[in-house]
């Protein structure tokens, strides 16, 4: 209750400073965050909206309004040629207050508990090794650790599943088993092939042009080091008859990898794709007492056969893409997953191989009201007094697109419930 489209559409307003189109229904003008439109456009980035077109896909003027389905250019959050991230948008600008604190190199360890009732929080000053300090809260404590880090801290002060705490020495305070599971992530593909016009990204490697576009950056912030080159897109339907668009789309005009593992080794151009609705589920869970140890964290990606369908009608619909006339002039060969790569098996052995993390890790400490939910509407964990999380952890199902956005609603609206509480006198039950 209290998350539905209408009650997150306002929140999703507020946090932007939309520059350009878009109907003001949809989007916001003076929020913190910039976000605009890119300012020069590559002949394939062009190339790619017209052959989706041509492949049957609509055109969208805003992906982020009124209809996501259609392939576009891409909007972004960037200002003055850097990433607006949530720290210089949010944070920077009050940094000034006498009401906020920020510790570096600190290294939280455990919440602080009596009882049910969380205290504080305690953490290691200097970064992990530190020395232990403890913060103690007038009011309530917010855990925003993330999708690894919040269900690790839960489960290190001792909130969790009970058999899990006990194996790793943890003495359980309160039963949870929701903690850690339920974890999400986007995966992707790519779908390359070579160019067979020197129009590409793969120019950039010169490092006499290297050395010319961080010089037009410094001077101007301008240029190829002013985006993200991830400049068309777009969202569409594996088949007929899913409800909602469940592929999402970045094209890249440039042939490489996303990890940067494998340098380009010539012109060429590539989709990223991947399902936005996976069904395979993980988890994030403890493996020591000791908070300096990295949890067991496992996605299980590809554990469902609804995965692997969403994925091969991926690579065949980006062919299909591909194929398009407005690629004539600059298609050459496939690169990946390449010719041979055709049936469903051949297709699986692929993605199993190559595909890569689109880094939205989320659901870990997923909100809701059956036993395996964590924290409830208000972002209050279940049965804990006194604690919220606010992250991407609580969040039910991975959202159908990037989760920076939501990520930041998600922060909006709990802002106003934690304010909201505090002028009502209510803490958190």
């Amino acid at each position: 209750a209290g998350w539905s489209y209408a009650d997150v559409l306002p929140y999703f307003k507020r946090l932007e400073r939309r520059a350009g189109g878009g109907e003001d229904t949809y989007r916001g003008r003076d929020g913190s965050l910039d976000v605009s439109d890119i300012d020069w456009v590559h002949p394939l980035c062009e190339a790619f909206i017209e052959g989706a077109v041509q492949a049957g896909i609509p055109r969208n003027a805003d992906y982020n309004g009124k209809i996501q389905e259609g392939v576009a250019y891409a909007q972004r959050t960037i200002r003055n040629g850097r990433r607006a991230s949530t720290a210089t948008a949010f944070l920077h600008p009050v940094r000034h207050r006498k009401n906020l604190k920020v510790v570096t190199e600190a290294h939280a360890t455990r919440l602080v508990l009596d009882g049910k009732r969380v205290k504080g929080v305690a953490y290691a000053k200097g970064g992990r090794g530190g020395p232990p300090v403890e913060v103690h809260a007038a009011r309530e404590v917010i855990l925003s650790g993330g999708t690894y880090n919040s269900p690790q801290l839960l489960q290190l002060s001792g909130i969790g599943a009970p058999a899990l705490l006990k194996a790793n020495g943890v003495q359980p305070l309160h039963e949870l088993p929701g903690v850690g599971e339920n974890l999400q992530d986007h995966l992707e593909t790519y779908v390359q092939y070579a160019c067979t016009e020197p129009i590409t990204l793969y120019s950039a490697m010169n490092p006499l042009v290297k050395a010319r576009i961080g010089l037009e950056w410094m001077l101007f912030q301008t240029g190829l080091g002013a985006t993200n080159h991830f400049e068309s897109g777009g969202f569409i339907r594996s088949e007929a008859g899913v409800r909602h668009p469940d592929l999402q789309y970045h094209f890249l005009p440039m042939a490489v990898r996303y990890d940067g593992n494998a340098p380009a080794t010539g012109h060429g151009f590539q989709a990223h794709v991947g399902p936005m609705r996976p069904t395979s589920r993980g988890h994030v869970r403890i493996r020591s007492a000791d908070p300096r140890q990295a949890p067991e964290i496992l996605f299980n990606y590809l554990s469902t056969e609804q995965d692997r369908k969403e994925f091969r009608a991926a690579i065949r619909l980006t062919r299909e893409v591909f194929l398009q006339k407005a690629f004539d002039r600059f298609r050459g060969a496939e690169l990946s997953p390449g010719p041979q790569v055709q049936t469903d098996a051949e297709i699986d052995a692929h993605i199993a191989s190559q595909a890569e993390t689109a880094y939205h890790p989320s659901c870990s400490c997923r909100m809701g009201t059956d036993d395996m939910a964590v924290v409830d509407g208000q972002a209050r964990v279940h049965g804990v007094q006194r604690l919220r999380v606010v992250d991407a952890s609580i969040m039910p199902r991975v959202v159908s697109g990037n989760t920076n956005a939501p990520v930041i609603m998600i922060a909006e609206k709990a802002a106003d419930m934690i304010r909201a509480a505090a002028r009502d006198g209510a803490l958190s039950h």
